[in-house]
């Protein structure tokens, strides 16, 4: 008899009665479980986050191979922003700094004028010690930036290089390079010659 009587029971319809109101206890432990499950969730969140940060490095590796194919330090600027921030021949021909460009007899130190105000010789460095080997003591000694800020010479610039070789090719490179919204005139230094030739050659041009 009392084996079979579940049997029975099991027969019968169960209901159960549940209040709407939780007890405070219970509301306290779900509660409890509601945070921990936040934690949870922001535990997950951070975990994936740091999974995230591992990849990262390869793009910097990216970008200093991209450097190291340009032979240039990263703190100079690359060929590329050279380029990207430089005026196009035609584009020259529209300012008036360019119309009787010429850029003069090759020699180790460069001229740079139209330069912004607010220009300092950090962004000469930034721009121009990309040609030179700041390994080789020559060279750094030879590398010289005197920038004016005052007086006539306000806005221009004279750059000493290590070589012809490399002030040829900053002027390539840099003329009409557009530093702080104003394109760079960049052209060979007069060499200090006697004024009687100077003058001869104004009135050649």
């Amino acid at each position: 008899d009392v084996f079979e009587q579940p049997q029975h029971v099991g027969h019968k319809k169960i209901e159960f009665h549940i209040s709407t109101e939780i007890p405070a206890v219970l509301q306290i432990n779900s509660e409890k479980e509601e945070k921990n499950d936040l934690y949870a969730t922001t535990e997950e969140i951070n975990n994936t986050g740091f999974g995230r940060i591992f990849p990262t490095p390869s793009s910097n590796d990216k970008m200093e191979t991209e450097e190291e194919d340009d032979e240039i330090p990263s703190e100079f600027i690359s060929r590329k922003d050279l380029e990207k921030n430089r005026l196009s021949r035609e584009e020259m021909e529209k300012f008036s700094v360019f119309k009787n460009y010429e850029p003069g007899d090759p020699n180790c130190r460069i001229y740079v004028k139209n330069l912004a105000k607010q220009v300092q010789e950090k962004d000469l460095k930034f721009i121009f010690g990309r040609y030179v080997d700041f390994q080789s003591e020559v060279e750094r000694n030879m590398f010289d930036i005197r920038l004016m800020k005052e007086g006539r010479m306000k806005g221009q610039a004279f750059i000493g290089l290590p070589n012809e070789k490399a002030a040829a090719k900053a002027l390539k490179e840099a003329n009409g390079y557009v530093l702080f919204e104003k394109p760079m005139v960049v052209q060979f230094a007069r060499s200090a010659r006697p004024k009687q030739d100077a003058n001869e050659g104004k009135r050649k041009k």
